[in-house]
């Protein structure tokens, strides 16, 4: 696709076929390498690194949001001349994905454990492979300018020595640690989860109020539980040291009901003395508050619960049942005995699964945590000096702060085959636990050589924590680490920011000494046009190729950019695709009448030094505001603003009104005015397709292509910018009253009922000599847009009877209709016109009233108000005056 000639070039296809050319352009694309970045030392690195979709299936329209982001960021990074580097990859997703594949082999009768751990991880990985190029094939279908030559898996080699890596330093410096301690239990998925996996659901229960007695038949001490199926592993009772009403209890014992275990009575500061009865039943290997307590108090550790949540050996009598089935014969039973005496309802928050659903069991279990506290310190201090990560919107600053202030120890372990293997063995010989990077040929301590390792996986999110640095090839001193580290910004959702987000930041801080990207960029979530989330239950979801198949990816990927504000939510509207795809065919239709009217014109031939029209001047002042005010929003990240603005440019001022306005050149007999008109109308087409090229690559690049332009690409064409040689400020006022005066005459053709094609006489009051210039400057697209078949521009003009008036700044406008109007119906138009400006003059008023507007709004924007107010109360006024003539 090299610059072809003239006549080529203006071979442009009637309709845009996006099925057609989408697919053959990304094929060019990747094909000359476009995406890849290059290194090159004269230009300024820029670099994005994908938030890895899961290979757990395919990609929702989530993801289509949060990628389409990105690729707009590096398309116009790119295009501006930096070395630009978006790099892609994805995450294994332990528990997700061996979710999926076991519930693949179970609809065959088969389990895991039929297969064996190495046959079942080849089966993951075959999973793994397949959906793999499933995403990359919709990456390909969205236009993504991804390098694919850096592509990488958080189960690659050099990612996994990565994460082997950090585990041993951590441990070496000791915030590593195995022991035992209460995590959250997936009894579905028989594994440990993080606290930021579990999903709390308001859900009515019940608080059960129980009677145990003492020890000495001096009475008894009550209770109340949510879960009555824990009291069988209860060692003890707590009551608050300052509590009246125990401290003759403290020091005794009491016996469990059913069991009949002597459980001690004990005082301790954790207890709330104004909840409930103040005294609290303990149960350590299933609470991680009584766990605490039983540290503090050296009480035994009974677990009633094997791993699948069925009672186990330590139930007694329940041995065998299910957690809630045992809940509910322990209920009978309690009641039976007496020692229940009490249900109340109770709306309590309950932990869940955020993979399988099942409800969280607090359970007590070997596994190994990342000693948080020292890691959040560094990452806390840095963010309060104010050298921490930037987060757009500030908003979510407070939120990351709170979490990381007030962050637990993580579990890091999971009861999982997939995923990266834990890096420690064991000497079944003395005991010892070597955490090393590769297999240790014998225990450092007593030289046996028969070590197993441990069983576990780390938690998905332990890899993912180290995305921005060991894809660039840590823990390697690369060059990409080298160039492209730190990254420049994060984009991701607001839901991730415990699990990912500040866990990168910890993790870069600790092994890198830089924080790992200068800007968090938080999007919200895609609901559907009713505001509920997608959801799978609901089956409100969008696939994006769906989307595509119907409208081209650049509809899809224009609605989402032009639907965004950073941090928040917002609606899939099938209408707004239909918008987008209907802004393209006119950019498209634009860019057909354009090649149609060029002849032999070359890009060698714009010349945009000649002598310029108003029209030209305008167009290319405003092009001019338009490169301003999209890198603007660009730069704060409003994709909303910076899509509106382009929008509102190409279709509502370059098609609508410029094209129309060169018509009158290129159907001229001025070759020289013809030629500047060619030179305009393809400088904005060339410099608006690039604007343009992020949002909406694919089409951008086809016209492109097609145009006169300069060099291989438009990926690669210069981002335009605000050039001072273009700034005309009074030809953009010319333009604006001359638009408003021939908008102004087809809005009254239009009321009036009188065709575009019946010439009418038209009178113009200008309010003053420059005025009047400016309207004698632009006879001839009033002429033409107009139609007048007699126009007098006059500041002395009478106003004609039976005629209808438009007012626009400094100026009036007369439409003689004799015998073609009606007076009522003029009345009402203008009654209605009067109440508008009434409107805005008391809106003005109230505005310039407000001191706290006063106050605060930069001087300008309270001058340009004043302005405005004024306009409007002078526009009133002509407005009453033609009322009151004509109701005479």
């Amino acid at each position: 696709m090299n610059n072809e000639t003239a006549k080529e070039q203006q071979q442009i296809p009637t309709v845009y076929d996006p099925q057609a050319a989408e697919q053959r352009l990304y094929d060019w694309w990747i094909e000359s390498q476009f995406f890849k970045a290059t290194g090159e030392a004269d230009k300024q690195p820029y670099s994005i690194v994908i938030p890895p979709p899961n290979v757990t299936g395919v990609l929702h329209m989530g993801h289509a949001l949060d990628f389409t982001l990105q690729d707009v960021l590096v398309r116009r990074k790119r295009m501006q001349g930096y070395d630009a580097l978006w790099l892609p990859g994805m995450d294994h997703a332990g528990i997700a994905t061996q979710a999926r594949v076991e519930a693949t082999l179970r609809q065959e009768g088969i389990s895991r454990f039929d297969l064996g751990r190495e046959m079942f991880l080849e089966k993951v990985w075959e999973w793994k492979e397949h959906y793999a190029s499933v995403i990359r094939a919709q990456w390909r279908r969205m236009g993504f300018s991804l390098d694919y030559s850096r592509e990488r898996f958080t189960m690659d080699e050099g990612l996994s020595r990565a994460v082997r890596t950090v585990f041993v330093k951590l441990y070496e410096k000791g915030l590593i640690y195995r022991g035992n301690r209460i995590i959250n239990w997936d009894p579905a998925a028989r594994t440990a989860l993080s606290d930021i996996e579990v999903e709390y659901k308001e859900v009515k229960g019940a608080l059960h109020h129980m009677r145990y007695p003492l020890q000495d038949g001096s009475g008894h001490i009550t209770v109340a539980t949510t879960r009555p199926e824990t009291m069988l592993g209860d060692t003890g009772i707590a009551v608050h040291p300052d509590d009246e009403r125990y401290k003759h209890l403290v020091g005794k014992t009491v016996f469990l009901p059913i069991i009949g275990r002597e459980i001690p009575i004990f005082a301790d500061e954790y207890v709330d003395m104004d909840f409930g009865s103040g005294a609290v039943k303990v149960t350590p290997a299933h609470d991680p508050n009584d766990f605490e307590m039983g540290l503090r108090h050296n009480l035994e550790m009974i677990s009633v619960m094997d791993e699948s949540a069925t009672m186990n050996e330590n139930a007694g009598p329940y041995q065998g049942l299910d957690r809630f089935e045992c809940r509910k014969q322990i209920l009978k039973d309690l009641q039976e005995q007496d020692v229940l005496f009490k249900i109340e309802e109770h709306i309590h928050s309950v932990g869940h699964s955020e993979r399988s659903g099942a409800v969280v069991e607090p359970f007590l279990s070997t596994q190994w945590f990342v000693a948080m506290k020292p890691l959040a310190d560094t990452a806390i201090e840095l963010q309060k000096q104010g050298d921490g990560v930037r987060f757009v919107p500030d908003r979510f600053e407070k939120i990351y702060l709170h979490w990381i202030e007030n962050v637990r120890d993580w579990c890091i372990s999971r009861q999982l085959w997939w995923g990266h293997r834990i890096p420690a063995w064991y000497c079944d010989e003395c005991n010892e636990t070597i955490v090393s990077m590769e297999k240790p040929a014998s225990c450092p301590k007593c030289g046996h050589a028969h070590l197993r390792q441990d069983e576990d996986v780390l938690d998905t999110w332990f890899s993912s924590g180290l995305w921005p640095f060991s894809t660039m090839g840590w823990p390697d001193e690369t060059d990409d680490l080298k160039r492209y580290y730190p990254t420049d910004v994060l984009v991701t959702g607001y839901d991730i920011i415990y699990f990912w987000v500040a866990r990168m930041i910890f993790t870069g801080l600790e092994f890198t000494g830089e924080k790992p990207f200068r800007d968090v960029l938080i999007h919200g979530l895609i609901r559907d046009s009713q505001g509920r989330k997608m959801s799978k239950s609901l089956g409100n979801g969008v696939d994006p190729l769906e989307v595509i198949e119907q409208y081209g990816a650049d509809a899809l990927r224009f609605m989402l950019m032009t639907a965004s504000s950073p941090g928040n939510d917002l609606r899939f509207y099938w209408e707004k695709v239909e918008s987008a795809r209907n802004f393209a065919n006119k950019i498209w239709n634009a860019s057909r009448f354009v090649m149609m009217n060029l002849g032999d014109f070359r890009y060698e031939d714009i010349d945009l030094h000649g002598e310029l029209g108003t029209a030209d001047k305008w167009i290319l002042h405003r092009l001019n505001e338009t490169a301003a005010g999209v890198n603007a929003a660009l730069e704060r990240y409003d994709f909303g603003e910076a899509g509106r603005q382009l929008y509102e440019f190409i279709w509502s001022e370059y098609c609508d009104w410029y094209i129309e306005l060169a018509k009158l050149y290129l159907q001229g007999e001025d070759a020289a005015a013809k030629r500047t008109t060619q030179s305009v109308l393809v400088y904005v087409l060339d410099q608006s397709l690039r604007l343009l090229h992020p949002f909406m690559p694919f089409i951008t690049e086809e016209i492109w292509q097609h145009i006169p332009h300069q060099g291989q690409t438009i990926t690669l064409a210069a981002y335009p910018e605000h050039q001072q040689r273009f700034v005309d400020e009074q030809a953009a006022r010319e333009m604006e009253l001359l638009m408003d005066m021939i908008r102004s005459v087809r809005n009254i053709r239009a009321e009036m009922n009188v065709p575009q094609s019946r010439p009418v006489a038209m009178i113009v009051k200008p309010a003053n000599s420059e005025t009047e210039a400016l309207i004698r400057r632009g006879k001839a697209y009033i002429r033409r847009f107009c139609n007048p078949d007699s126009l007098t521009i006059d500041q002395t003009a009478v106003t004609p009877e039976k005629s209808v008036t438009a007012v626009v700044t400094g100026t009036e406008l007369f439409l003689p209709l004799a015998g073609m109007i009606d007076v009522d119906a003029e009345i009402a138009r203008l009654e209605k016109e009067w109440k508008h400006l009434d409107a805005e003059v008391e809106r003005v008023e109230k505005k310039l009233s407000n001191q706290g507007f006063l106050a605060k709004a930069p001087a300008d924007v309270v001058e340009a108000e004043r302005t405005k107010g004024l306009d409007y109360a002078e526009k009133r006024e002509k407005v009453q005056a033609r009322l009151e003539e004509l109701r005479r």
